[in-house]
């Protein structure tokens, strides 16, 4: 047991490493306080995939952009002017920008500039460029432009739809459409779909933000009222379910579910800083729309305290190791997956010290498989053999004939962090006042890549009794893990035994 890892979840000073006086999500940061460091290196940087319609330094004409001005093989864009980038977003009769390139600039334009603002620029410059204040309009001119303005509102409107949630942005929307409709009636069928599409949208947001109020204000009342040990009729997860691979299926629901709610704009606002090469206000300094992200972490974190809490519930010492190697078994079908978050949780959840005390319990348990899973998810080498699992399986989503062998459900806390890394290790402006281009690629590299995973349908049916219990069942706060453990297995030194004695005192008024 002394050999296994370093439990992942405590409490410790880490937090600090996110506030060095940055104007970062507070709330965030406190969440992911005992996430497990990476390292902050260039190194960790990777060639993307994208290559964007630019060159280093190129300026578009000013009637726009050429298709493609972008020499075969050439290098990738580094950086560029705000004005430039926003230039190359607009489409013209003739041209029509990468999807890569407007995925990454959506994406990263709101550290500059707010999306209303952006879309406001996008639309002047497209009445301008294709002169749609003039009477008559160039029909035919406008029908081949019209598609691609259409085609890049519906890319916004899909992948960013909380953009739309002001109305300023739907005004704008409205405002370019109604120029183009009168030389094709097609054009309000498209407006009206679109308007529709965005609205299911957000009115699903709406549904999902509310649903997660009300499951953190259950589980928190759960949390004050069940401290220490319950009676003999509660519940445990072996009676709720003992097949090891229904629970992976059924927590593999879970993540996806949770994820699926997550937006990619809200791995740029978690980080939003004052960037001290900008003279502008930050874009988003009184709206931290980061909601899912928070609830998702804490999800993780909930997982990792419902282990720790079924380990150490059980007075028998046979009962616990029966409850350890079932995790065990549950980590690895994980594991098996493609389940990775879970899975850390779970390991996690088996190396908090209120359990890796049970020095006992552990005598009983067959630990081999345990270790085999710590060695997958060692953060040794910056978690060289997780990111090693990880890559196989982003191949086998490639690969794959089913939803089955989809599944990547990568380890969240060392996503978020490698992109917190990537985020503090790169200006986002240079020295001249050019936006950092190259940084935004690889940031959108690596969102891209999860939003794709996000998207895949669970495979498996869902068992409600076994979701109601993992989203519902009352867990140890970290005292009552701790008394828990030492009411199983007593105290071995004095330090132990003054906190044994302390927790009775407080939590079941016994001296």
């Amino acid at each position: 047991c002394a050999q296994r890892m370093a439990p992942v979840f405590q409490k410790n000073p880490s937090c600090a490493h996110y506030s060095t006086g940055q104007a970062t999500n507070s709330s965030l940061c406190q969440t992911l306080g005992g996430m497990p460091h990476t390292l902050c290196s260039s190194t960790m940087f990777t060639p993307s995939g994208f290559s964007p319609h630019l060159v280093p330094g190129e300026e578009p004409p000013q009637d726009g952009p050429e298709p493609g001005p972008r020499i075969p093989g050439g290098p990738q864009l580094t950086s560029a002017s705000l004005d430039t980038l926003i230039q190359h977003l607009v489409p013209t009769a003739d041209y029509y920008p990468e999807k890569a390139y407007v995925f990454t600039f959506l994406l990263s334009s709101r550290l500059f500039i707010p999306p209303h603002e952006l879309l406001s620029r996008v639309c002047q410059l497209c009445i301008k460029q294709q002169q749609l204040d003039q009477i008559p309009l160039d029909t035919a001119k406008v029908r081949k432009f019209g598609p691609k303005i259409l085609q890049l509102l519906t890319e916004w409107t899909e992948t960013f739809p909380s953009d739309f949630q002001e109305e300023e942005m739907v005004g704008h929307l409205k405002d370019i459409i109604h120029r183009i409709a009168a030389c094709d009636e097609a054009y309000w069928k498209t407006m009206n779909q679109i308007l529709q599409n965005v609205n299911q949208k957000l009115a699903t947001m709406s549904q999902r933000e509310e649903s997660i109020v009300k499951v953190n204000a259950s589980v928190s009342d759960k949390l004050v009222a069940f401290k220490t040990k319950p009676p003999p009729i509660q519940k445990d997860i072996l009676s709720i379910c003992s097949d090891p691979y229904a629970l992976a299926q059924q927590l593999t629901h879970v993540e996806l579910e949770r994820l699926s709610h997550i937006g990619p704009e809200e791995f740029v606002q978690a980080f939003v800083q004052k960037d001290p090469l900008d003279t502008t206000q930050p874009c988003f300094s009184d709206q931290k729309k980061t909601s899912n992200l928070e609830a998702y972490v804490k999800w993780f974190n909930r997982l990792c305290y419902l282990v720790a809490t079924e380990i150490c519930m059980p007075a028998k010492k046979k009962q616990r190791a029966q409850v350890i190697e079932f995790f065990i078994d549950v980590a690895r079908e994980c594991f098996n997956i493609g389940n990775f978050n879970s899975l850390m949780a779970i390991i996690s959840g088996m190396n908090m010290s209120p359990v890796s005390r049970l020095k006992k319990t552990w005598g009983k348990v067959k630990t081999a498989k345990f270790f085999i899973l710590e060695h997958q998810m060692d953060p040794t080498g910056n978690f060289y053999n997780y990111r090693t699992a990880l890559r196989g399986a982003a191949h086998r989503f490639q690969t794959a004939h089913s939803n089955r062998e989809k599944i990547v459900i990568p380890f969240f806390s060392l996503l978020i962090k490698d992109i917190y890394f990537l985020n503090e290790g790169c200006a986002n402006r240079l020295p001249n006042g050019h936006v950092n281009f190259e940084k935004f690629v690889e940031l959108a590299r690596q969102v891209g890549e999860f939003m794709t995973w996000k998207q895949v349908e669970c495979p498996f049916e869902e068992e409600r009794n076994i979701l109601h219990y993992l989203h519902t069942a009352p867990i140890f706060n970290e005292d009552g893990l701790y008394l828990a453990s030492y009411e199983s297995e007593s105290p071995e030194n004095q330090i132990e035994k003054d906190r044994w004695k302390t927790l009775r005192s407080t939590i079941l008024g016994k001296t």
